[in-house]
């Protein structure tokens, strides 16, 4: 019975690794590669990935790393990139050390660039191995939600 069991468990567990690896990974449509040439036409190294929802299109750029985030008609989303602590503004470094998780350890930072010139700011935080956050503020200094996943 034991031998039944554990090998309707392995067929399972290759039908369900075998269906994800023949998954298809939709065509970027043209509009998504247009829109991307054309709000940054010196990018390199481009790579794509479906997020279903949206394209990510990771890039290099004056020698910097980026991910733009585009719909399916090209309309683009947002643009991040990791950042130093030093280049964090005055006010958000203010809203982080004033917010409930100060004495958590800053592990990264990402600025955010959105529609109509909005800036935005994601800090992945800790406590330990276990207790980990996203945490994203405005460029005010305000703690918009924590615990985001992008």
């Amino acid at each position: 019975m034991k031998k039944i069991m554990f090998l309707s468990l392995f067929v399972s567990f290759l039908i369900m690794t075998s269906a994800s690896s023949f998954a298809q990974f939709r065509k970027v449509p043209a509009e998504v590669t247009e829109a991307l040439k054309s709000k940054y036409p010196d990018a390199s190294n481009v790579s794509w990935k479906d997020k279903i929802s949206v394209f990510v299109a990771s890039f290099e750029m004056n020698n910097e790393k980026y991910e733009a985030r585009f719909n399916d008609k090209g309309e683009w989303k947002s643009t991040e990139k990791q950042i130093d602590k030093n280049e964090l503004p005055e006010e958000v470094k203010d809203g982080w050390e004033k917010s409930k998780y100060a004495d958590w350890d800053l592990n990264n930072i990402y600025s955010i660039e959105l529609p109509d010139n909005v800036m935005q700011y994601r800090l992945q935080v800790g406590k330990s191995d276990i207790q980990k956050k996203n945490l994203l503020f405005n460029s005010d200094g305000k703690l918009l939600r924590d615990n985001i996943t992008l």
